[in-house]
């Protein structure tokens, strides 16, 4: 597996993972792809991100004008949040989005709003940016089974709901690769283990459903893949074993959601319980990190996670109240 601190990892097929310099080394990915001098990106990071994507482009000798296209997984910030920014750069290129996502890239003024009531105005200048709007008809809808043309490479973007319900994954024909956003997990390399990959799945604060999250797992699998690309971090390999841990790994996650009901401080037996759940499945997986580092390492995915789960929980919850 990849352990390189680079800044653009290679990957074959003209796929190149850009490290966008997010919290640390190697926690973020934006990805450049390249077909006969035409170039697109999956993803783009924060705005603080952009000069590093145009560096990447201007290394692989590609200007500007090469590129076609930025596809957008999700408009959560760490996947979205430079967009604007970068396509202001980008005189030819296009905007893929979720339909579902297209109107916050346009007007991102509630995406301003939510981050800035999380994170206070001054860190969220300092972790994300500014986010920039993008020029309405510089925005196409990509509803499931849209096609991106890159060179006459097929891009097929597929609606895969459950991290969050404006989700789209692109399976890459050229390379029989789907670039995962959050749907396929999380993966770190400092993790990786003799025979692969460890994975984990994230949820997010507001959306997490975890059957539909399931289902997108499984149709992933089924396009027979030989690789998926994540945001966070880079290429995993052995699809199908990988989705198996997944799969199993959300029942768990959910089960600990309902032990948690009437728990006095829910959050904290949540965090505690799933830094213990993924310590255990990493060690199983003979993690070369012992415990502690690897709930360390996973802090802020554990934290998320929890929220998540307790999101999801109340909503259940609700539903029966009603």
């Amino acid at each position: 597996m990849e352990h390189s601190q680079e800044q653009v990892i290679d990957y074959g097929d003209g796929i190149h993972a850009i490290d966008t310099g997010l919290l640390r080394h190697h926690f973020d990915a934006s990805y450049l792809i390249v077909e006969n001098g035409r170039a697109a990106f999956v993803d783009t990071g924060t705005a603080l991100a952009v000069p590093r994507l145009l560096e990447a482009l201007e290394s692989r000798g590609l200007s500007v004008k090469a590129v076609d296209w930025v596809i957008l997984t999700h408009v959560h910030l760490d996947h979205a949040g430079g967009a604007g920014a970068l396509m202001q750069h980008l005189p030819n290129a296009q905007l893929v989005v979720h339909p579902r996502g297209a109107r916050h890239m346009i007007d991102p003024t509630a995406l301003t709003a939510g981050a800035t009531a999380v994170y206070g105005e001054a860190a969220m200048r300092e972790t994300y940016g500014e986010l920039v709007p993008v020029p309405a008809d510089r925005v196409i809808e990509a509803p499931d089974g849209h096609v991106v043309e890159l060179a006459g490479r097929r891009i097929v973007c597929l609606d895969t709901p459950g991290h969050a319900r404006h989700h789209n994954c692109m399976f890459d024909a050229r390379s029989r690769a789907v670039f995962a956003g959050d749907t396929f997990g999380i993966s770190y390399r400092e993790t990786d283990c003799a025979d692969g990959a460890f994975v984990i799945p994230t949820t997010s604060p507001v959306q997490f459903d975890p059957d539909a999250l399931k289902a997108s797992i499984a149709r992933l699998v089924g396009l027979s893949a030989e690789a998926v690309y994540l945001t966070h971090f880079g290429r995993v390999d052995c699809v199908e074993a990988r989705s198996r841990e997944l799969m199993e790994q959300i029942d768990e996650m959910v089960k600990l959601a309902h032990d948690s009901h009437g728990q006095p401080d829910r959050h904290a037996w949540l965090v505690e319980r799933l830094g213990a759940l993924y310590a255990i499945r990493a060690a199983r997986r003979h993690c070369p990190l012992p415990a502690a580092t690897v709930i360390e390492l996973l802090s802020l995915d554990i934290e998320l996670n929890a929220q998540g789960l307790e999101v999801w929980l109340d909503r259940q919850h609700g539903a029966r109240e009603r």
